[in-house]
């Protein structure tokens, strides 16, 4: 697709979720360096006041938040800092997720979807589902304010039906039945909320920033941090001609 992007950031506001380490700390330091303030959410406040340590003495401008975003009471406390502090919200980077299948993204499920556990599947989609469709909806007004929105939902190459059933696709043999299915809702999420809002300056999209070597891609995969950040920024700054209600990864990607 031909480049939709925006330049400089200076004047919005961006939070990162999950922004202390791995994809979310660069997608941290990449909207930073394009001016952004950038809200670094994460359950360990003390590493988010790290990060944002570290951006400040770069001299870019940015704020800790500690948010748990499987948990209500931080998702309202949220919502009530920003909106104080900035009154509105440019940018949601729903990044945040967690993995239990299996020991990294590289390693096959340990157990079959027939044996798949329920605790494992309630857990995985508390993080990967419920808690990005439950902040985005309070997020929502915020947002609004802003002159135009943008929301990008982390998902992976996962979630798409179309790979998990093709036996040539590389994630075919996983089948991570908490992981994957947690995405494939969350990219149904993406386009149900996206044709909602369709018509307005607002646009959510989904993304496979690749497979990363972060504590959850594992070792033995073939992008780093850098370049995954880099899908995330380029759909959270889509100028008005971009598109909205997409999974995309180079470029859009089968549901």
């Amino acid at each position: 697709m031909t480049d939709t992007t925006t330049g400089s950031l200076t004047g919005k506001v961006a939070l990162v979720t999950g922004g202390a380490r791995g994809l979310g700390l660069e997608i941290s330091r990449q909207l930073a360096a394009l001016g952004a303030h950038v809200i670094v959410g994460t359950r360990d406040h003390a590493k988010a006041e790290a990060v944002v340590a570290d951006l400040r003495g770069q001299g870019h401008e940015a704020s800790a938040l500690k948010l748990d975003v499987t948990s209500q009471q931080d998702r309202e406390k949220a919502g009530a800092a920003i909106e104080k502090a900035h009154g509105k919200l440019d940018i949601l980077i729903n990044n945040a997720g967690i993995l239990l299948d299996s020991r990294d993204g590289g390693t096959p499920a340990a157990r079959q979807p027939s044996e798949a556990l329920p605790s494992v599947l309630r857990e995985t989609f508390e993080a990967n589902f419920f808690a990005p469709i439950f902040l985005t909806q309070f997020l929502l007004p915020l947002i609004r304010r802003a002159p135009a929105g943008r929301v990008v939902n982390v998902s992976s190459i996962r979630g798409s039906l179309a790979h998990l059933s093709d036996p040539t696709s590389p994630v075919y043999p996983v089948r991570a039945l908490g992981y994957d299915t947690s995405k494939a809702a969350l990219n149904a999420f993406t386009i149900l909320i996206a044709e909602e809002l369709r018509g307005t300056p607002i646009k959510i999209n989904a993304i496979h920033p690749g497979w990363l070597r972060t504590e959850m891609g594992g070792a033995q995969a073939d992008m780093g941090v850098e370049e995954g950040a880099r899908i995330a920024v380029k759909y959270a700054t889509l100028d008005a001609t971009g598109p909205t209600g997409g999974f995309f990864f180079d470029e859009r990607l089968p549901w």
